[in-house]
């Protein structure tokens, strides 16, 4: 079993490389027989300018393309700015043939400075997925600079890990414990003075 990791980070060290590995790290605790590789963008962004103006891949483009077409499942980590993927991130994915990623198994996930993008992984990631026809892990990992070390992050990483998993059918997904729910009117209430 393969699964290609797709990291979009620009600086080194990357928050987003970073958030790719403990993705990983989670994913090969529970398949442990799934080979990895690791496809870092930033190193690939000079190939990947030249195969959207001439139309052919590097032969290193070309065999990080093999490797994220021939996997079991992909893992996708792009930085957040200016609330979309970035856009060495779209480039990768739009130079892979729009049907090579139909039916694939994957994980998104980005990182960002603020809480203020996280949305981005739902109006932008989740939807060009779909649109290649992929399949979509339903937990989206977002880490904004203070969710590292917080409480949440390892949990939801642990979640989308285990939907990964059972999508590449190697494992149950873990169901997401749901807190109470708290009516609206009781909500409103405790906002009034």
């Amino acid at each position: 079993m393969k699964l290609a990791v797709v990291s979009a980070g620009l600086s080194l060290p990357s928050s987003t490389r970073l958030l790719a590995d403990r993705l990983t790290s989670a994913l090969v605790d529970r398949v442990p027989e799934v080979e990895v590789e690791v496809i870092e963008l930033r190193d690939l962004a000079v190939d990947i300018a030249n195969n959207l103006v001439t139309g052919f891949p590097a032969s290193r483009l070309r065999a990080a393309i093999d490797a994220v077409t021939s996997a079991d499942g992909l893992v996708a980590v792009s930085p957040i700015f200016t609330a979309s993927y970035s856009g060495l991130f779209k480039s990768f994915f739009d130079v892979i043939d729009h049907d090579a990623l139909a039916g694939k198994p994957v994980l998104i996930a980005a990182t960002g400075g603020t809480a203020r993008h996280s949305l981005a992984l739902e109006h932008a990631l989740r939807p060009m997925f779909a649109y290649l026809r992929a399949i979509v892990a339903p937990t989206a990992v977002y880490a904004a600079s203070e969710d590292w070390g917080a409480e949440g992050l390892s949990e939801r990483i642990e979640r989308a890990a285990s939907e990964l998993a059972g999508l590449m059918g190697k494992e149950q997904p873990v169901r997401a414990q749901v807190d109470e729910v708290v009516p609206f009117e009781q909500q409103l209430a405790a906002l009034r003075p």
